[in-house]
């Protein structure tokens, strides 16, 4: 175990996880690119998501609840570590040829690390992104006893993969030799995650299961696609690259109805979401199980994806890689049959570095000093005082550089810092316009200069993410 600060846990066990036999299972969904109204129980109105909508109802809704980054690998970073992207090593998309991102380096603790403490058995099962086969920041070297899925980001943007990894094994998928489609990545991901709940189901395990659905490209199995097949209007379908030496290699492939594949995408999810929890109550583990559901940004434009047309942001502006709402406020729910409160909903904000401490909590192990997140458990238990963030604090690289913060009511953006470093604040008050439409900088200038304060004080760089490097290139 690396070593690293700690601070005394404010609340180690209150009298409902005292009276519990053993820490709670932990299952973290994380999809990938699903925008606030991609579910039906928010507004989705050309699919349905019944399984993943039963979680809200019957567990907890966090209303006010924002992902690490507005693209992939600095959001899961900020999950692993509990820490913003102003202070968690990786920050960006670096990639590493032929396979892989920037390892995270080994001094830095990650979740599944922390939980050992606790006896947990961690198991991750999807996309990785923070260190390539073998490097240090590879899943199998950072606390998680169990991998099954894509190391890279980049060869994650293909369903129907050469090749997955099987702890440190390349895995060759012969069913997709050449131009071939006959094994589904995350049909393999998903047999390999229930088969790991199945047999740790004595726990305490943390299963993180970090889909690639429904980022680009746009693919599902045939028997999904014909739900949607024609249920559309397809404007023009998309033509990627389906043949020669880079095929599968990072460019997206054609898809001739995008609508209809990213309805079926998100369905295929929606069903493995409820195989999952199904699973949990076969095996007579629900009750002490808690799983989250939630998504690492907001959605794409990508591959062919319409986020217009399915309305997937739903009352939020912007997408992916942008900083507004709608690119990084994601649902959330958490259920916990008889723990959480079913047909509960909470507006406390919080952010993915909030896991680490909650997840910490629960299990009985210390949190680490330099967490930038607050413990959830009081308001998951429904008892006690919950702290709350002065703010929230997002970075992003690209793109001319984006910096937000959150504070309150109050949502304070600046692009193009990188361009020009005194780019003025965009300020918006959430309570009277979530969609973020009317900048009301001029009129609030002590809010302007409070929120400026936390945005010089909330970052420090780092050896190799100093804010600015272009070679963090977004996936």
């Amino acid at each position: 175990m690396k070593n690293y600060k700690r601070i005394a846990l404010g609340l180690v066990f209150t009298a409902v996880l005292a009276a519990k036999a053993a820490p709670p299972n932990i299952i973290y969904i994380l999809a990938d690119d699903l925008g606030w109204g991609d579910l039906s129980c928010l507004g989705q109105e050309h699919f349905e998501t019944p399984n993943i909508d039963a979680l809200k109802a019957k567990g907890m809704f966090f209303t006010d609840h924002y992902s690490g980054s507005t693209v992939c690998a600095p959001s899961r970073s900020a999950l692993m570590t509990g820490q913003h992207t102003g202070h968690t090593f990786v920050r960006g998309n670096k990639e590493v040829m032929p396979e892989g991102q920037h390892p995270i380096p080994d001094e830095v603790v990650l979740l599944p690390e922390m939980l050992k403490e606790a006896g947990y058995v961690s198991g991750a099962f999807g996309k990785w992104g923070l260190g390539y086969p073998g490097s240090e920041g590879d899943p199998m070297k950072q606390g998680f006893d169990v991998f099954y899925g894509y190391n890279c980001q980049r060869l994650g943007h293909h369903y129907y993969p050469y090749h997955l990894w099987d702890n440190d094994k390349m895995v060759v998928l012969d069913g997709n030799a050449g131009t071939a489609k006959g094994q589904y990545g995350p049909a393999l991901i998903h047999e390999k995650t229930l088969q790991f709940i199945e047999d740790h189901k004595d726990g305490p395990f943390f299963a993180y299961v970090a889909s690639i659905i429904p980022h680009a490209e746009l693919a599902a199995p045939e028997a999904y696609m014909k739900k949607f097949s024609g249920k559309f209007k397809e404007p023009k379908p998309f033509q990627g690259l389906d043949e020669g030496p880079e095929l599968r290699q990072g460019r997206y492939q054609s898809q001739a109805q995008p609508r209809a594949a990213f309805a079926a995408m998100i369905t295929l999810l929606d069903d493995q979401v409820g195989e999952i929890v199904a699973l949990t109550e076969k095996l007579g583990i629900a009750d002490n199980t808690l799983i989250i559901f939630t998504s690492d940004n907001g959605a794409h434009q990508e591959g062919g994806a319409d986020p217009k047309f399915f309305d997937s942001n739903g009352p939020y502006r912007g997408h992916k890689r942008d900083l507004f709402d709608g690119g990084v406020h994601v649902p959330m729910m958490a259920y916990w049959p008889g723990t959480v409160a079913a047909g509960s909903e909470s507006d406390h904000l919080s952010a993915f570095w909030d896991m680490v401490p909650t997840f910490n909590e629960l299990a009985g192990v210390p949190v680490p000093e330099n967490t930038d997140g607050i413990s959830m458990v009081s308001t998951l238990l429904g008892r006690g005082e919950q702290p709350e963030h002065k703010y929230l604090y997002w970075e992003f690289h690209e793109r001319g550089g984006r910096i937000a913060v959150r504070m309150g009511k109050w949502k304070g953006v600046r692009y193009d810092v990188l361009k020009d470093p005194n780019a003025p604040m965009k300020l918006f008050n959430l309570d009277v316009d979530p969609g973020e439409q009317t900048n009301v900088a001029a009129e609030h200038p002590e809010v302007v200069e409070q929120i400026m304060g936390f945005m010089k004080k909330a970052r420090t760089d780092s050896e190799i993410f100093t804010f600015g490097q272009s070679q963090f290139k977004g996936e």
